[in-house]
């Protein structure tokens, strides 16, 4: 019999979460999720899966975040007819995040097909839509935590909380070998390990004595400074009154699952507590709606939910659930804070807001979540003075700032901690969920700690490992890479374009008089000649 484990996704990028094991003719994935990021990456989302959705038995889903489980209905739309496991709270979230994303995804292709149509270019279909995700939660069991579950022979599950969002999981597989030793084998996936300071949820919880943990490492280098609630609201003050002088606006980009509820919280606290001013707050995501209403629903589970529930029906917070009701925002004078998706600032209504208000000084975007690479957040965190937002050019006047006490996710040494404590790990680590620099700090670290750093691995976007060999090193990929190495987790020709745009519309401000624009576009125009002789 042979095991093996197949990395599909989350390799040297955070996002794309996607791991095939097989054992014996048993196949089946823990976690489905979608790419973000440059559109290099997300161009995967499109493509066929580097597997067959009929031949999987059934899904292992850690949480409900969409680049963990966002690529689903693609699954079972493309022939899986399998069992899905997930805890109840990521169920309940999905029953609203699924159809989003399918919503989100005809959306986008009927606007990129009406350009298309201008250029001449050929039609292109949604990766998946509304009725879709619809058809796939019927797939859906649910799990409870610490609990184990049977889904198929020689293979059991546990769902173990991972401190992350409502549902999140770490998830234990023990796989029946077949050989007289090892008779089984015991893997861990660390889903998204949530951080020590959370309005929400427990410290994350994980079983010992483990052949394999793979583990994300998205903040693998980053040491946040200590922190309680308290500090957390300290911070956040400062950054609203700062932001809301002289009629100030303060937008957040923030994702619509968790961060926006935790922040909620925090500021309607705040306001209670009359240490920021009491402005309206408009929550303008319709999913971030909806999911709030999950969370309210499961107040019963969430530490203090009483409070968060009660702090949910203040007055000053305004829900705009239509788009017409999202435009009217923009009529509203004075001070006020909008929170609006997606966290990294790539779709949904937070790019409308962005358009509005990053050319203006009174503004203050606030950054409380992860900004992957190519992301239009990551390209505002790194002080971009002009970006490009639905074709057009934006210049960049607000401020930028960035709060990172709203993650989700354990800082470095949190990560490597969690790691110690699964000890020990006879077999190895697999470092995934991270960008290069992230995955190589919190190898550092764990290798500091003594765990032997010939058994850590970070595998590239789908490599293979046979876990029963005595040095589980990847084997031969079974199919041509999908992306090159150095193509993951870094901006694209995409960002280099919309980049070179922006300084050359720049320059040609910039320039004396027409006749210098007119020598910088024949020097331009000279270097593509060159480049096509």
């Amino acid at each position: 019999m042979s095991i093996s484990l197949s990395v599909h996704g989350a390799a040297h990028t955070v996002t794309g979460s996607c791991y095939l094991l097989q054992a014996g003719r048993t196949r089946f994935l823990v976690d489905c999720g979608m790419f973000q990021g440059p559109k290099t990456l997300k161009a995967l989302n499109y493509a066929d899966f580097p597997f067959k959705p009929e031949e999987i038995d059934f899904v292992l889903l850690t949480h409900a975040h969409i680049d963990h489980s966002g690529l689903i209905p693609k699954l079972v739309k493309n022939g899986f007819s399998g069992p899905i496991y997930a805890t109840h709270g990521t169920i309940d979230l999905l029953t609203c995040m699924l159809p989003d994303s399918g919503h989100i995804q005809e959306t986008e292709v009927e606007q990129l097909n009406r350009r298309n149509a201008q250029r001449g270019r050929p039609e292109v279909t949604p990766i998946y839509t509304v009725e879709d995700a619809e058809v796939a939660l019927r797939s859906f069991s649910p799990v409870a935590y610490d609990t184990w579950i049977e889904p198929a022979e020689g293979v059991r599950a546990r769902f173990w909380n991972a401190g992350h969002i409502l549902g999140s999981a770490s998830i234990e597989v023990e796989l029946t070998t077949g050989l007289q030793s090892p008779r089984s084998m015991r893997l861990l996936f660390s889903g998204d390990i949530g951080p020590e300071v959370t309005s929400f949820h427990p410290a994350p919880d994980s079983p010992q004595n483990l052949d394999y943990i793979v583990c994300e490492s998205t903040y693998g280098s980053r040491v946040r400074p200590p922190m309680t609630l308290s500090s957390r609201r300290d911070l956040l003050a400062a950054e609203a009154n700062e932001a809301l002088k002289g009629n100030g606006v303060l937008i957040v980009p923030s994702f619509a699952v968790e961060r926006t509820q935790e922040l909620l919280s925090d500021l309607l606290a705040l306001v209670h507590e009359r240490r920021i001013p009491q402005v309206p707050i408009f929550l303008d995501s319709p999913l971030a709606i909806r999911a709030t209403d999950v969370f309210i629903d499961h107040a019963h589970e969430l530490e203090d939910g009483a409070a968060f529930r009660h702090a949910m029906r203040s007055p000053i917070l305004r829900t705009t659930e239509s788009a017409q009701e999202s435009m009217m925002i923009e009529r509203i004078d004075g001070s006020h804070i909008i929170v609006a998706a997606s966290g990294m600032c790539d779709a949904g209504r937070i790019r409308h807001h962005l358009k509005n208000h990053l050319w203006r000084a009174n503004a203050t975007v606030l950054m409380v979540g992860f900004q992957a690479e190519g992301t239009l957040g990551r390209i505002l965190q790194n002080g971009a003075k002009a970006v490009r937002i639905q074709g057009e050019e934006v210049k960049v006047r607000a401020r930028i700032r960035t709060l990172d006490i709203y993650s989700g996710h354990a800082d470095g040494p949190g990560l490597a901690r969690w790691v110690e404590d699964r000890g020990p790990v006879s077999r190895g680590i697999i470092l995934v969920h991270g960008e290069e620099d992230e995955i190589a700090g919190l190898h550092e670290r764990l290798s500091n700690l003594g765990l032997d750093g010939e058994r850590i691995f970070a595998p590239e976007l789908d490599a293979v490992f046979d876990l029963l060999a005595e040095t589980p090193a990847t084997r031969e990929r079974p199919a041509p890479r999908r992306l090159q190495p150095e193509v993951v987790g870094h901006p694209d020709w995409h960002n280099d374009l919309s980049g070179l745009w922006l300084d050359l519309t720049e320059m040609l401000d910039k320039a004396a008089d027409d006749k210098s624009r007119r020598v910088i576009l024949r020097r331009i125009r000279r270097a593509l000649e060159k480049e096509q002789a």
